[in-house]
């Protein structure tokens, strides 16, 4: 199991910029895959980004050109750079740790950080 915390989050204009970030803890972190979701008020979660363990990165097509997911596996450390916010952007914001293990998946979730995007 991989135990993870937020931290970043906060309240920014539109235009500005905010860099999330998720240490883990557990040694599972380096075979998982990091994601970052969010959830905005009435809507379903949606995946944003994410790097797998050889570091491929992806995103949703909402935030390429804007936001960079890195991990830094030194530090059990996964981050969201995010630039040029919009208020569409408002959201809480979930680190994910995504790892198969023969046919055993294995999810974890951290408890979400806030970000608030004013226009």
């Amino acid at each position: 199991q991989v135990q993870l915390v937020e931290s970043g989050g906060g309240l920014v204009q539109a235009g500005g910029s905010l860099r999330l970030s998720c240490a883990a803890s557990g040694s599972a972190f380096r075979r998982s895959d990091m994601r970052w979701y969010r959830q905005a008020p009435g809507k379903q979660r949606e995946l944003v980004a994410g790097v797998t363990t050889e570091g491929r990165t992806d995103y949703a097509d909402a935030v390429k050109g804007r936001f960079v997911i890195s991990r830094d596996n030194a530090k059990n450390t996964v981050y969201l750079q995010m630039n040029s916010l919009k208020p569409e952007d408002t959201a809480v914001y979930y680190c994910n740790a995504f790892r198969r293990v023969g046919a055993i998946t294995y999810d974890d979730w951290g408890q979400g950080t806030q970000v608030t995007v004013s226009s």
